[in-house]
This record gives structure tokens, sequence and C-alpha cells, in this order.
């Protein structure tokens, strides 16, 4: 997707009027869904959408991670239902386990399932086709995370949570496909219960004139979040580390935002990386992609290897060397148009829905 920006760039004059076309159909699509001209799948328990208005990433997996932490905490039964992009399941609907491979599963669903056993994770691009098959399981689930929900419309949810990222509200408000990254238009922000913007909390406060003009007429609150690095963990052999104590890195990234990555790892460790290898988002490795990262890896001096938990789950499957992802926690900044901060809005709209 990140090759087509310096193109759509080039041709915006020539991309609006279809952008316009597309903000139109896809704005009809979302009152069909809303008047019941077309009909949605309600689940018998409390249904959550997490998504976002543009492609790529902004931060949906490691908050679906939170909601399934806070869920399992309070004694819930929570399952995921995502799309498993790139995933290639044996059938359909597809109970993902710790043990299934990368390539079953999609790198994100086998992460959450791993960080979460005690949680579902189904793969399954009919998401109403997974929730019936929970629904009439023996241990139904009372929680359901829509993973990359907000335009999965044949799923009823109780709670819209709508990703944004700095960019949005910059260069690329508004700007729909073809002419950019947004999959619907404006409009659609008025479905959403909560918005979140992931970046650092000083580029959230430089954004508040930003937020201001454009979200705070949809009287929702806007809510700041950050992954919180700390530390390193090393993969092949176990063990955490809080640095690499200035050792040369090579940094391996196969995610949507690779530059913010980069940024990440040299606020953590220092130092930039001696080279960074930038994959696709979602790119399904292979044993010739893990020599070459090896032999790279050589090549440029780098006593470690580094990539983010994404990578980290398929790399670890084809027995990648000297690799380390990193210790990740999310955190919670400051919040615009409520006086509470997420967690503690969170508790109350879960709690009422």
């Amino acid at each position: 997707m990140h090759q087509l920006i310096p193109l759509q760039n080039a041709l915006s004059p020539l991309l609006r009027v279809p952008g316009r076309l597309y903000a139109a159909l896809m704005r009809m699509r979302r009152r069909s869904y809303a008047s019941g001209a077309l009909r949605a799948h309600r689940a018998p328990c409390l249904t959550v959408s997490v998504g976002n208005i543009c492609w790529g990433g902004t931060g949906k997996t490691p908050l679906t991670d939170w909601i399934v932490d806070w869920a399992l905490k309070a004694g819930r039964r929570p399952a995921v239902l995502t799309r498993g992009y790139k995933a290639s399941p044996p059938h359909l609907p597809y109970l993902v386990s710790p043990e299934s491979s990368p390539r079953q599963a999609g790198d994100e669903p086998l992460l959450l399932a791993r960080t979460h056993p005690g949680a579902r994770v189904v793969v399954d691009p009919r998401r109403a086709r997974a929730a019936q098959l929970l629904a009439a399981s023996n241990d139904p689930p009372d929680l359901l995370v829509l993973d990359d929900g907000f335009q999965h419309l044949a799923m009823a949810r109780d709670i819209d949570l709508v990703l944004l990222r700095p960019a949005d509200l910059v260069g690329d408000w508004n700007r729909v496909l073809p002419a950019g990254p947004w999959r619907e238009g404006e409009t659609a922000l008025g479905a959403a219960h909560a918005l979140l913007i992931k970046c650092p909390p000083d580029e959230f406060r430089a954004l508040d004139p930003l937020i201001r003009e454009h979200l705070e007429a949809l009287g929702r609150p806007v809510f700041n979040f950050s992954l919180a690095v700390r530390g390193l963990v090393r993969l092949d052999q176990g063990g955490t580390v809080r640095d690499f104590g200035g050792e040369p890195y090579l940094l391996v990234t196969g995610v949507g935002e690779p530059a913010q990555v980069a940024a990440t790892a040299q606020a953590l460790l220092g130092t930039a990386p001696v080279h960074h290898l930038r994959y696709d988002d979602h790119h399904a490795y292979t044993r010739a992609d893990r020599d070459f990262i090896d032999a790279e890896a050589r090549r440029v001096n780098a006593a470690q290897v580094l990539c983010t938990t994404k990578d980290a789950v398929k790399l670890a499957a084809l027995g990648a060397a000297r690799l380390w992802t990193f210790d990740t926690t999310l955190a919670f900044g400051e919040a615009l148009f409520t006086d509470q901060d997420f967690p503690g809005w969170w508790n109350k709209v879960a709690q009422r829905a």
C-alpha cells in the first residue's frame, strides 16, 4: 500500500472525483445498514469493533490485546473475530490455537492467541458465521471483539472504537480511495463512540488545534495512546534486557509504519539500526528470507536482529537466530472532550453496554 502513496500524491487532482464517488457509495452502504435495508447479524453478547478509517497500522492489535486482557481480568469470556489477513486456514471458521502456524492463522491472530490462551481467536472473513459458531458452543463468549471491524457492517456492534493516525488529521484528512488512504469519507466518523490517536503524548498535544477543528463537532471523546517499550525479549534463547549495550543491530519490519518502529528502536537503544530491512505489511517470511536476514546481519556486522512482535511470530517459527523483539505495554495519555482517561471511560461504557 505504501508504494501507492507517491502515485496518489502525484495524481491527486485527477483522483479527487473518483474518491468522492467512492465516499458516496460507502456512505450509501452505511445508511443501508443503519436503516435495516441491509441486515446485520447481532450476537447475543457485548460486541466491540476496533477499526480505523484508513488502511495501514493504527494500533488496532495492541488495543484489541488490551481489551481482551481487561475482559479476562474481569472474569469474562472474550473472543476475537478477525478476517485473518493473508492467513490460509484449513477451514472456515478457524479457531486459532497457540500451536497454529503463522501460515494458517495469520500473524496478528496467532500473536493474540499466544498472548491470551484464555481467549478464543477465530479467523473468518464472514465474522457473522464465526459469531454463530461460538454462540452455539458449550461455552459461548460474553464479549466479542471485531478486529478491523469499522467497515464490517454485516456484524452489529454495541461500541465502535475508531483509531486515527496523526497523518489522518494533517495531509490525509478525508482523502478517500483512490485519492488517498481513507476507506470512507469523514461523515463515517460520526458512527464512532470514541476516537483514539496513536502517537507520543507531546505529538498529541501539538495536534490539539487540528483535533478540535476536525473532531470536536462529533461530540465524541478523543483519547491518546502509545506503545511504551520496557525492554527487549530474546526469542530463540529466552530472557530480557533493557538494551543492547551499544552493540550494532539490524532492524527487520513487515508492518504498516516501518519508520515509526525505527524511531521507537532508536529512542530505546540510543542508536539507529546499522541497516533496516523493510518488508510489506503482513509479509509471509520464508526460509530464504530468514537466510537473507542472517546474511545481512553478518554483512553489516550487526550483533543482534530486532523485529516487531508481529514479525517475531513468523521468524521465530523459521528458527531465525539472534532474534529479539520489543517488550511493550499500552500507555494511555491525555484525552479531549471528556474528563476521563480511556480505561475509566471504557469501564463505564462497557458496563453500561
